[in-house]
């Protein structure tokens, strides 16, 4: 049985293939059209997919939408109604959109596969969609090694829920309880984005990472006005305070009162004023989720508990679940935002609609995230030779040594192999590698290759087999969702008195600087033998030469733009940036030896905002 999974028309659109149960392909659009967050439909997501599992559309059995529309215009048109007459203005512009497009969504999707695929609309398989917050938990806990777990997805909004509870057991998901729009976690958190000069859906990890560096000071303010918390972790937010309900941003005049001022300009320096901002909300976060995570366990009785949604990315607040609620075990989906939800719409629809018996696999069934598309050498080098790029083939070990030479040496290598990822983590498929013991290498990565703020931390891929050597950390993370403190005995003495905001980056907290934040924190990936062996092998090369079996690992991108898909992708943005060395396969090319009329082709650019 083959179930093609949708998610689009917000942000993030993705497609996912799954062959009896078995995830085979998973992208997002964004990858293919070099469009941030597009939220178009995911042509060229879906027709990679279909090419990964060598089928066509005329084979599949299902296809499943991660959205059910018609409840989504209900809550639009009962949240203006009850809201009149404040709204109009984004009534007015949101209406005309919905009763075109989106209120018929299921003629427009027939519409876009037949045409896509160039199959009469008669003959397509039949269309299922999934509630979205449904689509949520189904891809947190169907591809989860649990047998039975708690499932609770947070996120902006679904069609009514924002907040959702859920028994996962066998091929079965039992919704429990909801919290619904306008009363959300995630677009709390998402104005406070927007409050603080950052771009609501995609600026929320910035303000994660600016938070260590402030003060709690707003925390009573935030629990005293914006949102009533109860011991259980339930919530209700004033929405007197807030405009996204019915208006075109995401705070007001009494929000800004309450505050002080009005949102920073996104054109301004940040203050310790921001950073403060930061750091309160994140506390109110993390309280939030600690509470509910708290209340799943002892409700539902379980002792795993998975996660989905927006809310899922936050790491820190996950850490602290693993650390402090008593559970056996957290699993949470790579792919937690929008795109995930494609997968789970697949999943749902095997399981639930179709009937089929789940069986979970260690470690799970997300196969690392590594879902995406390959290249095989020989296309590397065609592309290559086109352009007149010089480069070299090595073989497996050489490329190895060679690599981990470059990266002991100082150098900042960008590294494409195997098959993309999936989700918003690079996971060492697309990612750009740096030595970690480097005390400037934050600084170079941050100013010189991804072009982004300065106090944007980075990740360390480490051993698995070593990760409670380097981190308070007593499990795998492979996709970079927990946050764990850097152990005691890799810490280094640091006087930082008098030092505030920003300025405390510069001191040197461990021994491995560059991926430690300002609170002696990291957001940890362990790389396992069995799921990237190559990441492994390199990540091993580099600890005989140094002792240090750590890399630093971020996405391989620069602002505003998606991860590179391509070898074209990479190439270009290799040239764009300062990197000294990109490794595709067993292709090796190095920066100092392109000649100038490449250089001069793929100049520096003025990078968008993220």
């Amino acid at each position: 049985m083959k179930i093609l999974g949708i998610s689009a028309y917000y942000h993030d659109s993705a497609a996912a293939l799954i062959e009896d149960g078995r995830i085979v392909a998973a992208a997002q659009e964004e990858r293919f059209t070099r469009r941030k967050h597009d939220p178009a439909f995911p042509s060229n997501a879906i027709q990679f997919c279909l090419g990964e599992g060598s089928t066509t559309l005329r084979a599949i059995d299902r296809i499943a939408f991660y959205d059910k529309p018609l409840l989504k215009f209900e809550r639009l048109l009962e949240t203006y109604l009850s809201n009149v007459p404040r709204g109009f203005r984004s009534f007015l512009i949101s209406m005309p959109v919905w009763l075109k497009d989106k209120l018929y969504l299921k003629a427009t999707l027939r519409k876009e596969f037949a045409t896509l695929c160039g199959v009469e609309e008669r003959k397509l398989a039949p269309l299922l969609f999934a509630e979205h917050h449904q689509a949520h938990a189904a891809s947190a806990f169907f591809p989860s090694p649990f047998e039975r777990a708690g499932i609770l997805c947070l996120d902006g909004v679904g069609e009514w829920a924002t907040t959702s509870v859920w028994l996962g057991e066998g091929r079965w998901l039992h919704p429990k309880w909801q919290i619904d729009f306008p009363h959300s976690l995630g677009l709390l958190y998402s104005a406070f984005t927007y409050y603080t000069g950052f771009r609501v859906n995609s600026g929320e990890y910035k303000l994660m990472g600016l938070a260590p560096y402030g003060e709690p000071r707003y925390v009573d303010s935030i629990l005293s006005n914006l949102i009533e918390l109860k011991e259980d972790g339930t919530f209700r937010l004033d929405m007197s305070y807030f405009d996204y309900a019915t208006g075109l941003r995401m705070t007001n005049e009494k929000f800004d009162a309450l505050f002080g001022e009005p949102p920073r300009n996104p054109e301004t320096p940040i203050t310790q004023r921001d950073m403060d901002l930061a750091r309160s909300i994140q506390v109110v976060t993390e309280e939030v989720v600690l509470r509910l995570a708290r209340t799943v366990k002892r409700e539902l009785n379980v002792a795993y508990l998975c996660f989905a949604g927006g809310v899922a990315l936050n790491c820190v607040a996950n850490g602290r679940v693993l650390r402090e609620v008593g559970i056996r075990d957290l699993w949470i989906q790579p792919a937690a935002g929008d795109a995930g939800g494609a997968i789970g719409a697949a999943l749902s629809a095997y399981h639930e609609y179709a009937g089929q018996e789940r069986r979970p696999v260690a470690p799970d069934a997300m196969r690392g995230a590594y879902l995406g598309p390959a290249y095989a050498n020989a296309e590397i080098c065609a592309i290559l030779d086109r352009i007149d790029a010089p480069y070299k083939v090595l073989d497996g070990e050489a490329l190895i040594e060679g690599c981990a030479d470059l990266l002991a040496n100082g150098k900042v290598v960008g590294w494409f192999q195997g098959r993309m990822e999936f989700g918003p983590r690079a996971l060492g498929g697309r990612s750009i590698l740096g030595d970690p013991r480097s005390p400037a290498m934050q600084s170079v990565l941050n100013l010189k290759i991804k072009y982004r703020e300065s106090f944007r931390p980075f990740a360390p891929a480490v051993k698995a087999e070593v990760v409670d050597e380097w981190f308070d950390l007593d499990r795998a993370s492979p996709y970079m969702l927990l946050v764990a403190p850097v152990v005691a005995s890799r810490r280094v003495p640091v006087d930082d008195s008098g030092l505030t905001g920003i300025a405390r980056i510069k001191q040197q907290r461990t021994t491995i600087p560059a991926v430690t934040h300002v609170d002696y924190s990291a957001r940890v990936q362990t790389v396992h033998a069995e799921t990237n062996p190559r990441f492994h092998a390199l990540i091993e090369a580099f600890e005989r030469r140094t002792g240090c079996p750590v890399l630093i690992n971020t996405s391989f991108n620069v602002r505003g733009e998606p991860i590179v898909c391509t070898p074209e992708d990479a190439y270009r943005c290799f040239m764009g940036t300062e990197m000294d060395a990109l490794v595709i396969e067993n292709v090796v090319v190095l920066k100092d030896e392109q000649p100038m009329e490449l250089r001069a082709r793929y100049p520096k650019q003025d990078f968008a905002p993220d």
